[in-house]
C-alpha cells in the first residue's frame, strides 16, 4: 500500500516521500529525515525580500536624518574619495544638497523637525552621489595599480 501525506508544520508543507519497502503509515515520530520534502522552498525569498523592505524601512525611518529632510548620501563621511565626487556632481543636484544639509543644520539648532508631510520617505531618497563615488573609486584603485607597476 502506497502512502501519501501532507502535514502542515509552523506554516510549511511537509510531504512524505513513499517507501515503497514499508508498510509503516508515512510520517511518524521515527521516520527519517531524508524521506521529508520541503515544498514551500521556492516561496521563501519572496518572503524574506518583503521583510527585508520591511527592515529597511524601519531602519532609514530610526536612524532620524529624514526627519530633517536629509536624503542618505547627505550623511556620507566627506573624505578625499567624497569630496572629489562632490565636485563632479552636476550644480542643481550640489545646490539642493547644500540647501539640504543648512536646513538640517538650523532644525537642529532649534531643536526641531520638519513637519511629517516634508520628510524625506524611503522611496524617495535616490542615491545621487554614489555612482559619482563608485566612478571616483575605481579610478583611484586603477591609478594605484599603474602606480605599482
Amino acid at each position: 500500500m502506497q502512502w501519501m501525506n501532507s502535514r502542515k508544520t509552523r506554516g510549511q508543507y511537509f510531504h512524505v516521500v513513499p517507501d515503497k519497502s514499508s508498510a509503516e503509515p508515512p510520517f511518524t515520530h521515527s521516520t527519517p529525515r531524508s524521506r521529508l520534502v520541503v515544498n514551500m522552498a521556492a516561496r521563501a525569498p519572496v518572503a524574506t525580500g518583503r521583510l527585508m523592505l520591511g527592515f529597511r524601512k524601519w531602519y532609514y525611518n530610526m536612524c532620524g536624518f529624514n526627519k530633517l529632510g536629509l536624503m542618505r548620501d547627505d550623511t556620507i563621511y566627506e573624505d578625499s574619495d567624497v569630496k572629489e565626487a562632490l565636485r563632479r556632481l552636476p550644480e542643481n543636484v550640489c545646490n539642493d544638497r547644500m540647501f539640504r544639509i543648512k536646513r538640517a543644520l538650523d532644525l537642529s539648532m532649534k531643536q526641531q523637525i520638519l513637519p511629517k508631510d516634508q520628510w524625506t520617505k524611503f522611496e524617495e531618497d535616490v542615491n545621487y552621489l554614489t555612482p559619482y563615488l563608485e566612478e571616483v573609486i575605481r579610478e583611484r584603485k586603477e591609478m594605484e595599480e599603474w602606480m605599482k607597476k
